[in-house]
């Protein structure tokens, strides 16, 4: 089958590599319908975390299920699935307690599993599920085809965008300011709208993607940054700040930019992916009281309260993807968001 490698930065490549077959009884064979490229993925493409060999990359798709071990008792051949961006049982302590990301006998995409098989990467013709009756979320049928962009993005965005509300405990009548406009920011908008925040800024830089939050239902936009930024936020928020901040960007500037523009006991909701040293300034947080709450998000948790929504039409999360491309051309899909040329990019096997 044809599946994507990343080898070294701004490397990546698409490839014949073996097919998938199943090995511990466990464990599914999906058919992937739609994959896409994540801002996590970037940072191996820009070389900000190291690619020592050729590995198999992507951790986000929908499908249809081909074959199923022997001891799978809830997925079945035929259904359609989506697949979060980690293996997990849903039966461990840790899945119980809802932190399925560190279920303990789970793992990642594009790696050996803990039963000895591998689990592909999702920019593939074809997947190995691991713990396929955890793992997978099964769509009823018939699912149409306009129906997967929204879909897909129960697989990591939108379930991420919703941690960060959840995390911040946005609720109704809340002012909530979204640091970060890439498809995570974005779909965090949407949570905060459907939580109920009546006042929603989207800080964004970008026309295109300031347009895009507005329709997902941000009432204010701010594209200042620093003590602009944050002098902006206080004025659309009578002085005081925002009463909920989703962090959705992971770098120690976005960071800093949600807690200063958190209200006095106000609430940060993080889930950008850490990257370039963030901090917290504990002595900050004590005097002002404000709590910072997040990490991982556990989408496979999401999935089903989510679901309903994405398909009658009330959210539409699959609008973040505004460019489609075959899987054969996965390396210009990498360019396009690297150079902000795309929000997100959806491969089609």
């Amino acid at each position: 089958m044809r599946a994507t490698l990343i080898h070294g930065p701004g490397d990546i490549r698409v490839e014949t590599v073996p097919d998938p077959v199943l090995s511990t009884g466990r464990d599914a064979i999906v058919r992937v319908v739609a994959a896409c490229v994540c801002g996590s993925d970037l940072w191996p493409y820009r070389g900000v975390t190291p690619t020592r060999e050729p590995r198999r990359i992507g951790h986000e798709f929908v499908g249809v299920v081909e074959a199923v071990g022997d001891a799978v008792e809830r997925v079945r051949p035929g259904d359609f699935v989506i697949a979060p961006f980690y293996v997990c049982d849903g039966t461990c302590a840790n899945c119980r307690n809802g932190v399925s990301t560190s279920c303990l006998h789970g793992g990642w995409w594009g790696s050996a599993d803990r039963e000895g098989g591998f689990a592909d990467g999702a920019q593939g013709e074809r997947v190995r599920v691991p713990l396929a009756d955890g793992t997978l979320a099964v769509v009823p049928g018939p699912v149409a085809d306009d129906e997967v962009p929204g879909l897909l993005t129960l697989s990591d965005v939108m379930g991420t965008g919703h941690h960060a509300a959840v995390s911040a405990g946005v609720g109704p009548g809340d002012a909530v300011a979204v640091v970060g406009d890439g498809a995570v920011g974005l779909c965090a908008v949407i949570a905060a709208k459907r939580l109920g925040a009546t006042t929603i800024i989207a800080m964004s830089r970008h026309p295109e993607r300031q347009a895009l939050a507005r329709e997902f239902g941000a009432t204010h936009v701010v594209a200042e940054r620093g003590d602009a930024g944050i002098e902006a936020v206080r004025e659309v928020t009578g002085g005081l700040g925002a009463d909920r901040v989703l962090e959705c960007v992971g770098t120690k500037e976005s960071m800093d930019q949600a807690i200063r523009s958190a209200r006095p006991g106000g609430m940060v909701g993080y889930v950008g992916v850490p990257n370039g040293g963030p901090e917290l300034p504990v002595r900050r947080l004590f005097e002002t009281n404000v709590g910072v709450n997040g990490g991982v998000a556990p989408v496979r948790g999401y999935i089903e309260e989510l679901l309903p929504d994405v398909r009658s039409g009330a959210i539409r999360p699959g609008l973040v993807f505004d460019l489609e491309l075959p899987l054969e051309d996965a390396a210009e899909a990498y360019a396009a968001m690297d150079d902000r040329r795309a929000v997100k990019v959806l491969l089609r096997p």
